[in-house]
């Protein structure tokens, strides 16, 4: 089943592409930024569709895992600097810059790079759990060049991802690193064979789907809430998300599952 979301036009007027395209595959839903004779660029258009694909991710009963990827040949070229030159900002309350910087979905997303994730499209993808590059894709914060600032989410969360200085080097200097590099950094989740990445970033995802959908939520939750918790009250934050896994149905079902020898069904209660 495919969903579609982005762009539409009015009554007599010429259809315009999606900007954001959306396709169950399984139990992944598969996100496409699609705006490729734009580089994937980021314009209203496409951070309210990506927000509205993250709400569907959320709401979906088939669904565990989201993959982004960007239509053509790269992941995204970040802030549509002609939208914003003509006065567009394309941030969504809640959620941020793109529709999802300052907040993703609960579920687990991972982001597929092919050719480049560029200023706000890296912010994109560093947003996501997980990412898949292909090796030679350039990654990389290139907002000084044009007097601003990776005020996307790069600032704040690669010194927490890599070493300061390296972080503070793509900053300043606005160049990009390749995929390679971000891997060894441990930026990178899996590296791929170019034109691959899609492909690396779906099988990674059918890793994940087998696992309990309750658990996967709050394992994501609690390593990304966990930075801001005292050390006094960590095991007491921790115990809060957990419990309620501890405590589903679906916890029982596991322990069952185990001692029958048989593949666990997930309910997510």
């Amino acid at each position: 089943m495919s969903v579609h979301a982005g762009e539409s036009a009015g009554p007599g007027v010429a259809s315009q592409p999606a900007a954001v395209l959306t396709e169950e595959r399984g139990e992944v839903l598969l996100i496409t930024l699609n705006r490729p004779d734009s580089r994937n660029a980021v314009n209203m258009a496409l951070a309210q569709g990506l927000a509205d694909a993250l709400e569907l991710l959320d709401a979906s009963e088939r669904c565990a895992i989201g993959v982004l990827h960007g239509a053509g040949k790269g992941f995204c070229a970040g802030m549509d600097l002609k939208a914003f030159a003509a006065g567009e900002r394309p941030w969504v309350d809640g959620r941020g810059f793109a529709g999802i910087v300052t907040r993703g979905p609960a579920k687990p997303l991972i982001a597929a790079i092919e050719g480049f994730a560029v200023a706000g499209g890296l912010e994109v993808a560093l947003a996501c759990d997980l990412i898949v590059a292909s090796r030679g894709a350039k990654l990389g914060i290139p907002e000084v060049k044009r007097s601003l600032v990776a005020a996307g989410g790069a600032l704040l969360r690669l010194p927490r991802r890599m070493p300061y200085h390296v972080a503070m080097e793509l900053a300043l200097t606005g160049e990009p690193i390749p995929a390679e590099r971000a891997h060894a950094l441990g930026i990178v989740n899996r590296l791929a064979p170019p034109g691959s990445a899609l492909d690396v970033a779906l099988e990674l995802a059918r890793e994940i789907t087998p696992n309990a959908p309750l658990a996967l939520t709050a394992s994501k939750r609690i390593l990304q809430e966990q930075f801001d918790w005292p050390t006094a009250e960590m095991w007491q934050r921790q115990g809060e998300i957990a419990e309620a896994v501890f405590a589903s149905d679906d916890a029982r079902e596991g322990a069952i599952a185990f001692a029958e020898k048989r593949p666990p069904v997930w309910r997510g209660r």
